[in-house]
């Protein structure tokens, strides 16, 4: 899974009775029991019942549910840069779980865990449209399973990191496909189940992921406190992940032309990635984190700052090697080598790139790559145009 280009919910500003009552509310003006919702949810009754009434927290994932099943808004939306502020500073909403029902051991949550780098690796190359509503299912699941089975304490962190990672890689399909509300809101849900985990790093993976996203579609300011946050609050990660973190820092930097940031972050990313052998354990989820992607990172930041004859090498030279199963990606660095091109005034160059793209991840529903490509042509056009003589009124030499 590569890098490339709200509102949420953790947490309400409402208190817990509050928010359980407006839960309750939404319901019966729609209609439905507490059992029919509890159907309609896939959480249990008795659970349903103590969110409604104040005695559980009406968490993220419930919010959520509620909202997908009755199709309209519940609660007040969270504000990110609050919730990255509460992360920091160690304070997490509090989480609860219901032990009931039946007992999960090892086995059921090394089968989750599996099935999250097995979908992991299915965002290299199947479509948004396609793998979403897969991922979401198996985020479904496992929230249903923390909220209605019993687990030992280790199994409990296990399981909570499940549920972060899938929100995780929810979130970042959900961006791709243009669903940025959902994105949103599933990273900041993951970074809940991070906490409930104990596991910091997810976290800062999960908030720089957000920053990503409003870096490309939101306030740029708030994206580039949120990625130094990401990188501030992870501060024993292991080199890769702090890179990763690292990278996504340069990127927001670059979108506010902030030079100076966007080039530190850039040398920290290769310190970072220099840092990184077989001996240091890594999150699974950084396995697509190599040399070649480090490079086009830094290209795309070297376009951004107004330095694109800098940044050609580096995609030409990453693209060469690039594995075109990947279809999506290529594409989208296929956009950044074309505008590249043509912010270098090479508009030639630039068109013959941008019509060798393969759109079929636009037909998979990459609304990321459709952005993309749209945006380049016009830059190309604007450029054209500004290339283009004046209309002269002499009349030519006979």
């Amino acid at each position: 899974m590569t890098m490339e280009a709200g509102e949420g919910f953790p947490p309400s500003t409402d208190t817990p009775t509050d928010l359980g009552a407006h839960l309750r509310a939404a319901r019966e003006a729609a209609g439905h029991s507490l059992a029919g919702m509890a159907a309609l949810t896939h959480f249990s009754k008795p659970y349903l019942s103590l969110v409604e009434t104040g005695r559980r927290q009406a968490t993220p994932d419930i919010v959520e549910r509620y909202e997908h099943a009755l199709g309209v808004p519940i609660g007040t939306p969270a504000d990110p840069v609050r919730r990255t502020h509460e992360w920091l500073l160690d304070n997490p909403p509090a989480t609860g779980c219901l032990r009931a029902g039946r007992r999960i051991g090892a086995t059921l949550i090394r089968t989750l865990e599996a099935r999250v780098i097995d979908l992991r690796h299915l965002d290299d190359t199947v479509g948004s449209r396609t793998l979403l509503p897969v991922i979401r299912a198996e985020l479904d699941q496992a929230e249903h399973l923390a909220h209605t089975a019993s687990y030992t304490d280790a199994s409990g962190r296990r399981l909570y990191t499940v549920i972060g990672e899938l929100a995780q890689l929810a979130g970042w399909v959900a961006s791709d496909a243009g669903n940025y509300s959902d994105a949103q809101r599933l990273y900041l849900s993951g970074v809940t189940a991070a906490d409930a985990a104990g596991d910091r790093a997810l976290g800062a993976q999960l908030l720089s992921s957000l920053a990503y996203q409003i870096t490309n579609i939101g306030k740029r300011d708030d994206a580039l406190l949120i990625a130094r946050s990401a990188v501030t609050g992870a501060p024993h990660a292991t080199p890769l992940v702090r890179a990763l973190l690292l990278e996504r820092l340069a990127w927001a930097a670059a979108r506010l032309r902030d030079t100076d940031t966007t080039r530190r972050a850039l040398d920290a990313v290769n310190d970072a990635y220099d840092q990184h052998s077989d001996g240091i354990a890594e999150p699974e989820w950084v396995y697509w984190l190599n040399q070649t992607e480090i490079d086009v990172m830094a290209a795309r930041c070297l376009i951004e700052l107004g330095t694109p004859a800098s940044a050609e090498p580096l995609l030409t030279r990453a693209l060469a090697g690039y594995n075109h199963d990947h279809a999506r990606e290529v594409a989208l660095y296929q956009t950044w080598l074309a505008e590249g091109h043509a912010k270098a005034g090479n508009l030639d160059a630039a068109r013959a790139v941008l019509h060798r793209i393969d759109t079929t991840a636009i037909n998979a529903g990459s609304t990321r790559l459709h952005r993309r490509i749209t945006a380049v042509d016009r830059l190309i056009n604007r450029r054209a145009q500004k290339k283009k003589p004046a209309n002269s009124t002499r009349r030519p030499t006979e």
